[in-house]
């Protein structure tokens, strides 16, 4: 086993986020009786990873990207709704979701018996850990790590920081964090001085200036990059 301690991502890294979403989105319009129209959840989408960049960048709150951006949203189209009940509404279907990332949950199964597995996750706690329990993955990890509870997000230094002060014995040689996201795990990763490994399956460009240590396109690919047999 090339590392002892694994740190994983959540969303659209062991969980498939962008189904969940896309089903919560279906249902929360479908609630309010408004035409979920192609328009509208590519604006939503666009609008949303906006403001969780800006949430990374330490310059918005969680409590200010998720009350708020059903109101931005409706605003571009010149209406008006209440955004906090429609995010309840919308937490309500999201908590719902734990569509898997194929070969996760066997690739945790795999992995449990030879390493110490941790999460990693910007979010909202109670959703995280709905979420993993549906799934099935909460028991393979030794802690959770969401950013809600921490107080902090990553990329930023004392997320990490809080994290490797909760994980006994940690050696950051013998450690790597495994997620999607270029600006947030690959960056945070590096700044902290761990490996890291860059899960782009989606097949998006590379930023220059954030180099992951390696690069995988499936969750297979992690069996031979860990040195774990599969079967």
């Amino acid at each position: 086993m090339r590392y002892n301690t694994l740190l994983f991502d959540v969303d659209d890294t062991l969980l498939d986020f962008q189904q969940t979403e896309a089903n919560a989105l279906s249902a929360l319009f479908a609630e309010q009786g408004i035409t979920l129209t192609p328009e509208i959840k590519t604006s939503y989408k666009a609008l949303n990873h906006h403001l969780w960049q800006e949430f990374e960048k330490g310059r918005l709150s969680r409590e200010e990207v998720t009350g708020s951006r059903f109101g931005l949203l409706f605003q571009q189209f010149g209406k008006t709704v209440d955004s906090r009940q429609m995010e309840k509404r919308y937490r309500h279907y999201l908590n719902q979701g734990h569509d898997l990332i194929p070969g996760s949950l066997e690739l945790l199964k795999k992995l449990h018996p030879h390493a110490e597995l941790y999460i990693v996750t910007n979010g909202v706690s109670h959703t995280q850990y709905q979420r993993l329990t549906d799934a099935g993955m909460l028991d393979y990890f030794k802690d959770i790590f969401v950013s809600e509870a921490v107080g902090a997000q990553k990329p930023m230094k004392e997320f990490f920081d809080h994290v490797f002060s909760h994980i006994p014995d940690l050696d950051k040689k013998q450690t790597v964090i495994i997620g999607d996201s270029l600006t947030s795990d690959i960056k945070g990763g590096n700044m902290a001085g761990i490996d890291t490994i860059w899960f782009n399956k989606n097949k998006l460009p590379e930023i220059e200036e954030i180099q992951p240590t390696y690069r995988i396109d499936s969750l297979e690919e992690l069996y031979s990059l860990l040195e774990i047999e599969k079967d």
